[in-house]
């Protein structure tokens, strides 16, 4: 007889299973259910609204005070120096540094009740990007490793893209952890460098292209060798990953995928001539060609002391690129299918400290979803008159993955085996924001 749990969202034990809703197997099957039945059942559709994510993470933590949740009603030491103005969202101002992204957010949800309790770098960053808590050095695979392994390396472009690479503080985060490397993220550079070329992607050279296939040819002479070390994760992510990188320096696919280059002039001045900007630009090509995953690692956000010196130069390049994302992706359709989410592991404390900064402060942030299905013109969540607290539909680090997880089709109650063979549920807790499809 065999356990089955029917709800695994609801009143979970440590392992993932429900004490109310567990039934047996055996127990049913003189309904005529069977297994698949049942598991089908319990998984649900999951039909995916989006094809791609693209994950613009601000490192270090968006101050929602001098962005999205201005308070200027508040004292100075509060409200900090910059004005309000309109957006196309009628009675929703936003910070006057933000001008462009001012005429998208019609195109857009606001999420300005963001909220957990952790004021750590590191701990929340892991935490916010796989929707599981844990230590500072990453426990849980990221979401885009889970996407990574859910989809796997299906064509000529790599699952999960990151655009320079992967967050980090003292450390890389958000990585794919007991996943492995196969799991773990591409990453792409900085595509605003002079003569941007990928690395690992370039033909050597040299090198011509039959050259290449010989290469490829001398790869699968070891094939035996990884047969026999199937265990080990390291070489046979190893042998995969050589295969997999012939392919693309071979694939023209991958190559146009990349070539940033090749976009128009203007195109590339709309965006921004600066790190984010590009990058931005090289996420729209990214998803364009079958990429499942990008995150835009776009840090700088931590600021301590000299808050509104930073912003000054912040804001407007993260404005610049943002809304030349939104309109690009929408005037090609793009936006349709593809989920545009932007978050930092936490917000900045309430009141502006003795260096001029802005602190830590995990109890409230703001958050922007775009895309595949979510509302226009729409703001979820409130926080209170000094931006200190959610007062109206908190949204917390589960909630994020689980929706970012069910618009791609992915079930966030699945169980995936570790290494050990441990069955370990993609997410612990957590359920849909469903306001933002409202």
């Amino acid at each position: 007889m065999l356990d089955v749990s029917i709800n695994p969202r609801l009143s979970r034990w440590c392992n993932g299973v429900s004490r109310r809703n567990f039934l047996r197997v055996g127990a049913l099957a003189p309904l005529g259910l069977s297994l698949p039945q049942l598991m089908a059942s319990d998984r649900g559709s999951h039909e995916a609204r989006a094809k791609s994510v693209i994950l613009i993470f601000l490192g270090g933590g968006l101050s929602h005070h001098d962005s999205f949740d201005m308070k200027p009603e508040a004292v100075e030491q509060i409200r900090g120096k910059y004005q309000s103005i309109a957006t196309t969202v009628p009675g929703l101002n936003i910070c006057e540094l933000l001008p462009k992204t001012a005429q998208v957010m019609n195109k857009l949800t606001l999420v300005r009740s963001g909220t957990h309790e952790n004021d750590h770098h590191e701990t929340a960053t892991n935490w916010v990007l796989s929707g599981r808590f844990g230590t500072p050095f990453g426990d849980h695979p990221s979401i885009g490793a889970i996407v990574a392994h859910d989809t796997g390396f299906s064509g000529a472009v790599p699952p999960y893209v990151a655009v320079p690479r992967n967050p980090s503080f003292t450390w890389e985060l958000g990585k794919s952890v007991w996943l492995g490397g196969r799991c773990e993220s591409f990453k792409a550079g900085n595509p605003n460098d002079a003569n941007y070329r990928v690395r690992d992607l370039s033909s050597p050279a040299g090198l011509s292209s039959r050259s290449l296939e010989r290469r490829k040819t001398l790869l699968a002479a070891v094939d035996q060798l990884a047969d026999k070390v199937k265990q080990n994760d390291q070489i046979a992510t190893y042998d995969e990953f050589s295969r997999k990188a012939a392919e693309m320096v071979l694939s023209p696919q991958a190559q146009a995928a990349f070539a940033i280059d090749r976009e128009e002039e203007k195109t590339r001045d709309e965006y921004g001539r600066c790190e984010f900007g590009q990058s931005a630009l090289l996420a729209r090509r990214l998803v364009e060609n079958g990429v499942r995953f990008v995150t835009i690692n776009y840090g700088g956000w931590d600021h301590h002391d000299a808050i509104f010196k930073s912003l000054d130069k912040k804001l407007p390049e993260f404005d610049q690129g943002y809304s030349a994302l939104i309109n690009d992706l929408d005037q090609r359709g793009l936006l349709d299918d593809t989920l545009v989410l932007t978050m930092g592991e936490f917000g900045r404390t309430p009141t502006v400290n003795g260096k001029a900064g802005r602190d830590h402060w995990g109890r409230a942030g703001s958050m922007l979803w775009a895309g595949a299905g979510v509302a226009r013109g729409h703001v979820i969540g409130a926080t209170d008159k000094n931006g200190a607290f959610v007062t109206e539909r908190p949204v917390r680090p589960a909630d994020v993955a689980w929706t970012v997880y069910e618009s791609l089709g992915i079930d966030p109650a699945k169980e995936l085996l570790t290494p050990e063979g441990r069955p370990v549920s993609i997410l612990a807790e957590g359920a849909t924001v469903s306001e933002l499809f409202a």
